[in-house]
């Protein structure tokens, strides 16, 4: 026999055997690999190192690498971290360890490994570390201090919580004088304004130690603070009281407006304090869906309101027809908030409305802010489309991806990755993979081409929330076939049909609900891709007779369609129709609802901007949007969002047609 054809025949079956003994270890692996998952939840360092080497050479190794590596963060070398990181390089894990690695080297005060570390942290967007950063160049003068310290006060302001690398970056400024305690106490008014005590104590601190048992005292009760204290003197009282009104607005906004109201506050809070004051007292009020809300707002001065504060009195405007004060607040707002959608659409509306300085220029002026944001990406955008006379449609598809970008996706690394994470049943590891490779691993993120690529590949393997998450990043190629899928469509359109439901409007839920992800569960315990609450559940399948139902069977596709259907044709016979009301039930539950429909007859989209509750809020506007993108794809003809909009005011008919729907 010729040597060199037993040669490459002996290669085969080596090559044979490997492959089987890689397969039949394959799964040995995935064990130990999930074994290290719940090792790492229970902070189990000796676990993770035993198990470490039984995942050498898989696919998920360099995930296993980062628990192994974070358990040991607390007493690892720097040789013995950047060992780890080495072994990762290039991924999500090697950043990922990075970014934990220079937040505690930022904790110890080891400047000099922080400072060497800090370039090769890719994400770059955490904003300890930034703030750690602008102290350090500070430090070595690299920049002016004056500079580095607004930005350092406007990253701390950005966090929510308490935090230690803005704290430390914020209080090295104040004490070296470049940085003024004004931006302190803004810190702690915004922090008492969102009920993060341990944020406004932390902020306190920095300036008056001695303060804090009467910062835990008004946090605990504000009213008691302001009638034993009103006349005390020490250096900080006023402060202090601008925080007890904050607390007391969170309740009361008529007792926080009639405190501020005092003739000795009037005399001694600044111009600036006591129009952030009547922004809260506004906000309150407004929130509340209360008439009285603008007239706390015009107590004060806009440009001293905080952005969010500016964000209600245009809600508050809206809500009382009143298009001046609309007008008013966009204009105070800083450049960034006024470019947002929402705040063009109003202004537009606002300068119609008003029609100054007279009615052709303010027309020419409102049909260039509608240019400026009309298309059929969201809901502000559909608006402005059918404001200048144009219906909603689905744009052209780009051009069809090569087979090279193709290929390309299907061999990137960090996608191969997050696929088989999520195969693993890893899905959260496996996402923050994937979103990492397409936004972060290279600066500015995958190009819109790669993008299209990236989530026509997730829309092969069925990770829909991928697919459309990818495909919505791009701008100038929109292909809505990735950005609005209708997986399970012939089940959707059957249960949907039956009922008597727009199947757009199903899809359009979904899409906001779960995004398709079959086995999606919240926090709060809903499941499924409607997201049903099991008490919600047993409820509706009573209400429409499925009685062999259990709480379990929400985790499969057809039953969770027949009852989040079912839940939400409820809900809409309820509220008459209103597909606006029905989406906020869905979301918050019925009473809500029913409560903020009372009050004057409101166009659609004026009550939904005025729903009190963020997330609700930003529910109803992207369902609805997303239920005319869906009709527009399923009929194949224009649609308008103002018509599923429609006005809501007090019930027509006197009592509920489902008093018990939950």
């Amino acid at each position: 026999m010729n040597p060199v054809i037993a040669k490459r025949g002996l290669l085969s079956i080596m090559a044979v055997l490997l492959v089987q003994s890689v397969a039949w270890a394959q799964p040995a692996a995935d064990t130990a690999l999930l074994d290290m998952r719940e090792a790492f939840r229970r902070n189990n360092a000796p676990t993770l190192t035993a198990l470490l080497p039984r995942v050498r050479g898989h696919q998920l190794e360099p995930m296993a690498r980062y628990w192994e590596a974070r358990a040991r963060l607390d007493t690892a070398s720097p040789a013995e971290m950047r060992e780890a990181l080495d072994s990762m390089a290039g991924t999500y894990w090697e950043d990922r360890l990075r970014n934990d690695w220079l937040l505690r080297l930022g904790q110890q005060r080891d400047w000099p490994t922080f400072e060497a570390e800090l370039p090769r942290f890719r994400m770059n967007d955490d904003r300890q570390v930034q703030c750690y950063a602008l102290m350090l160049n500070a430090v070595a003068k690299r920049q002016p201090a004056d500079a580095l310290g607004r930005q350092v006060a406007e990253l701390w302001l950005a966090q929510r919580e308490a935090d230690e690398g803005c704290a430390t970056a914020a209080k090295a400024f104040v004490d070296s004088g470049h940085l003024g305690t004004e931006w302190v106490w803004r810190r702690a008014r915004l922090a008492m304004e969102t009920g993060r005590t341990r944020a406004v104590t932390q902020a306190v601190a920095m300036v008056d130690a001695d303060a804090l048992p009467m910062v835990n005292a008004i946090a605990a009760n504000p009213a008691r603070y302001l009638d034993e204290k009103i006349t005390a003197i020490r250096p900080r009282t006023k402060e202090l009281v601008t925080l007890a009104i904050i607390k007391l607005a969170d309740a009361n906004p008529e007792a926080a407006a009639q405190e501020l109201d005092r003739t000795r506050w009037k005399a001694q809070l600044t111009q600036e304090e006591r129009s952030w004051l009547w922004g809260v007292i506004g906000k309150r009020a407004a929130q509340k869906l209360q008439d009285n809300a603008l007239v706390y707002f015009a107590n004060g001065q806009d440009r001293f309101m905080h952005s969010d504060h500016l964000a209600w009195k245009v809600r508050a405007g809206l809500r009382a027809g009143a298009w001046g004060h609309v007008r008013e607040a966009i204009g105070a707002m800083g450049e960034a908030q006024r470019a947002e959608p929402a705040w063009v659409y109003w202004q537009a509306r606002a300068l119609l409305a008003l029609k100054q300085p007279d009615t052709a220029t303010a027309t020419a002026q409102a049909r260039a802010l509608y240019e400026s944001i009309a298309s059929p990406r969201g809901f502000y955008e559909q608006l402005a489309l059918e404001e200048l006379g144009r219906a909603i449609t689905v744009p052209p598809p780009p051009p069809p991806l090569t087979a090279q970008e193709v290929d390309a996706a299907r061999n990137n690394p960090g996608l191969q990755r997050a696929l088989a994470a999520v195969a693993l049943g890893l899905r959260s590891e496996g996402v923050r993979e994937w979103n990492y490779t397409t936004n972060l691993h290279d600066a500015g993120g995958m190009g819109e081409r790669e993008l299209l690529a990236a989530a026509a590949l997730a829309c092969e393997q069925a990770l829909w929330d991928r697919c459309i998450n990818s495909s919505e990043r791009t701008r100038l190629m929109q292909d809505y076939s990735q950005r609005f899928p209708m997986p399970h469509q012939s089940a959707v359109v059957q249960r949907a049909s039956a009922i008597g439901l727009d199947p757009a409007y199903v899809f359009g839920l979904i899409r906001q609900e779960s995004r398709f992800v079959t086995d999606a569960r919240s926090g709060v315990g809903a499941s499924g891709l409607m997201q049903v609450m099991p008490a919600t559940a047993r409820w509706t399948a009573r209400k429409i007779g499925m009685t062999d139902f259990q709480p379990q069977r929400l985790s499969e596709r057809d039953t969770n369609i027949a009852i989040g259907t079912a839940y939400l044709k409820l809900a809409l016979d309820d509220f008459e129709g209103s597909m606006p009301m029905a989406a906020a039930a869905y979301n918050a539950g019925p009473n809500r609802p029913r409560a903020w429909r009372n009050g004057p007859v409101l166009a659609g989209e004026i009550w939904a901007e005025n729903i009190p509750f963020e997330e609700t809020r930003d529910y109803v506007k992207k369902v609805l949007a997303n239920t005319t993108t869906y009709a527009a794809i399923i009929t194949g003809q224009p649609q308008s969002l103002r018509a599923r909009l429609g006005m809501v005011g007090p019930r027509s008919t006197p009592t509920p047609i489902n008093t018990e729907l939950p």
